[in-house]
């Protein structure tokens, strides 16, 4: 279709030009083998059509504005319009990232604000923003903490310990810096003291941990698991994926972690997962900050500048300093709570959790009944008595119109479920995903066996999904081949 008009005082004329007929034109830098031979056959629809087919679309995903996650913080979590509005402002948007430093003076001074204000929120006050996401900061710190101990000339340190109640992501960044890892059985939900002790040769470069863990329980040992690991002569290392729930209350530092990544959109409402691409932050004490990624943000008088005056430093980690937008979301976040309104929102995360604890404790037990920090872990294990399984219960909550919790995770539980509500969820949405939980665990075992059936892909072979990536969607959805193929039929 194209759109002529002779004057600008007559009325434009739009005109459909027709189907190409023959062969298309030759190329004549292309190699013969690459050419087509036949006309390409585009779709032709209406205009209304089309808007209609994309708006179908959108109503068949799970979104924040129209569903409940209790994956919570982790990956989806409301985030307040303001930083999103702000983010958008010319200023960032435009900014190319090697622009000269006295173009972005405003920039800058916002960066370098923000990391003051995650170093006072984590008590470790040397800060990067360079960091791609959360994972990427766990790599970047052990590399830190490899180049530590080659200074030291004990290069044979090449052991990470990890809890059974790590991220997966964990042993896989200390795999790529170079390390082996050593597994950590928990009791009773937490790390085992006398494991660790034993584990704690002159090997051991680092001690990786979440605290509170994966199992929503606060470490209470942690001053004397920080005394044991330095006393070991290794690094104890903050995983921040779970700082939510202790914001405005302690921090790592008063823990005394050496190191901590942060994942700005679990604990300062950036968008992540569905909702954009992540953003972290590595925060350091005196002993490693020396070895953080250049350049460096300083001040310098009235004016920020780029260093790369840091000889013991690992490097440069990533081309641009951080996502500048996300860094702003975040920014403005802090800004507008102030400590004592992100410790509200720590306030907020534990009730909700502890709330739907206590009523969905009645209906599947609860492997630790005590009081718990952001999340909290259940057992599907009774399911099994009805021939399911966890997964069938969580493909059965997407029936509700709610996105499935975690399941399997940690493995310290037999069919685990983990919930974790966020703190920006009412005591209305809560009482909503309580109920159709309850509904869910009391159907048919044929239900939730064939379940989701009201979505727009039935139950699909996770298995084939996983060891195949060559398939599309409509490869997956014979519900009987995923029940064979994870040996329920």
């Amino acid at each position: 279709m194209t759109f002529r008009q002779a004057r600008w005082d007559e009325p434009p004329v739009w005109e459909i030009a027709p189907p190409q007929e023959g062969p298309p034109p030759e190329v004549p830098d292309l190699p013969p083998e690459f050419r087509r031979h036949t006309p390409v056959s585009w779709p032709e629809m209406g205009e209304l059509d089309v808007a209609r087919h994309y708006t179908r679309l959108s109503q068949m995903n799970f979104g924040i504005e129209t569903s409940f996650y209790p994956l919570g913080s982790c990956t989806m979590k409301y985030n307040p319009r303001m930083g999103e509005v702000l983010a958008r402002r010319p200023g960032i948007v435009d900014t190319d990232p090697d622009q000269p430093e006295d173009s972005v003076q405003g920039t800058l001074a916002i960066l370098y604000d923000l990391q003051r204000m995650l170093g006072r929120l984590t008590g470790l006050p040397h800060v990067s923003l360079q960091i791609a996401a959360g994972a990427h900061g766990e790599f970047v710190a052990l590399l830190m903490t490899r180049r530590y101990f080659e200074d030291r000339g004990e290069p044979e340190r090449n052991v990470v310990l990890l809890p059974d109640t790590a991220h997966g992501t964990n042993p896989a960044s200390a795999a790529m810096a170079g390390f082996s890892t050593v597994e950590l059985r928990s009791r009773e939900g937490c790390v085992d003291l006398g494991a660790l002790q034993g584990a704690l040769t002159d090997r051991v470069a680092a001690f990786m941990l979440t605290n509170p863990n994966t199992a929503g329980l606060f470490e209470e040992d942690i001053l004397e698991i920080a005394d044991r690991v330095h006393a070991a002569g290794a690094v104890l290392y903050y995983d921040g994926a779970n700082l939510n729930a202790i914001l405005g209350k302690t921090h790592p530092g008063a823990m005394g972690f050496d190191l901590a990544h942060l994942n700005l959109h679990k604990t300062f409402a950036t968008p992540h997962g569905g909702g954009g691409p992540g953003d972290g932050a590595l925060c350091a004490g005196d002993r490693m900050a020396p070895y953080l990624p250049v350049p460096r943000l300083e001040k310098r008088g009235r004016r920020y500048v780029w260093s790369y005056d840091a000889p013991q430093s690992i490097g440069k980690v990533k081309r641009a300093y951080g996502n500048v937008g996300l860094n702003l979301r975040a920014y403005a976040y802090i800004l507008a709570l102030g400590e004592e309104g992100l410790g509200r929102t720590s306030d907020r995360s534990v009730l909700n959790s502890n709330y739907l604890a206590h009523r969905l404790g009645r209906h599947l037990p609860r492997p630790f009944r005590t009081l718990v920090k952001h999340e909290f872990l259940l057992s599907g294990a009774p399911l099994k008595s009805r021939g399911l399984r966890t997964l069938d219960l969580a493909k059965r909550l997407l029936d509700e119109g709610v996105h499935a919790p975690t399941v399997y995770f940690p493995s310290l539980v037999d069919e685990a479920l983990m919930v974790e509500p966020p703190e920006t969820e009412s005591k209305r949405t809560l009482d909503q995903f309580y109920e159709a939980f309850v509904r869910a665990l009391a159907d048919s075992p044929e239900a939730l066996l064939e379940a989701p059936r009201n979505l727009a892909v039935s139950r699909v072979d996770e298995v084939k999904a996983a060891r195949d990536l060559r398939l599309s969607w409509r490869d997956l959805r014979n519900p009987k081949q995923g029940a064979e193929a994870t040996g329920r039929a």
